[in-house]
């Protein structure tokens, strides 16, 4: 599986605001002065995820972006449909292939699709966020 540019911020950013659940919203500016991205880009980025209900936005002063459910109900597979659209796999095949081995080979990618689709529909943000610092903290006292 390839993945864009895009689709990379959008999980960056995806995984930074569930680092920060709790904290309050979180400025564009910072998440991409933080994670090294181009801010314009990423706005138009994390507007996407807001219209997928992923993110929700804040305006004002002390405004920016949040996730819109806890991170262990976000899946790694929202977020990528949020920006590419659905995952699944059409195969531009000519006319090379016999009916049997076209229905042969259309039918094992697409079990390969969906198998894909249900691990990363199992891996949530929460799965790929570090234990916080205050929790690690609190184990040990």
């Amino acid at each position: 599986m390839k993945m864009s540019r895009t689709v990379a911020y959008a999980v960056q950013a995806s995984i930074y605001l569930a680092q920060a659940q709790g904290e309050g919203p979180v400025p564009c500016s910072r998440l991409a002065s933080e994670g090294k991205m181009p801010e314009r880009f990423l706005l138009q980025i994390l507007r996407h995820l807001v219209a997928r209900g992923i993110l929700a936005s804040t305006r004002g002063v002390d405004g920016g972006y949040c996730l819109d459910r806890p991170a262990d109900e976000v899946s790694l597979l929202e977020v990528i449909e949020a920006i590419d659209g659905p995952l699944i796999t059409d195969l531009p095949l000519g006319d090379g292939l016999s009916g049997k081995s076209r229905q042969r080979l259309t039918e094992a990618i697409g079990q390969v699709t969906r198998q894909m689709r249900e691990q990363l529909a199992a891996i949530k943000l929460a799965h790929l966020t570090p234990p916080r610092a205050e929790s690690s903290k609190r184990g040990r006292s």
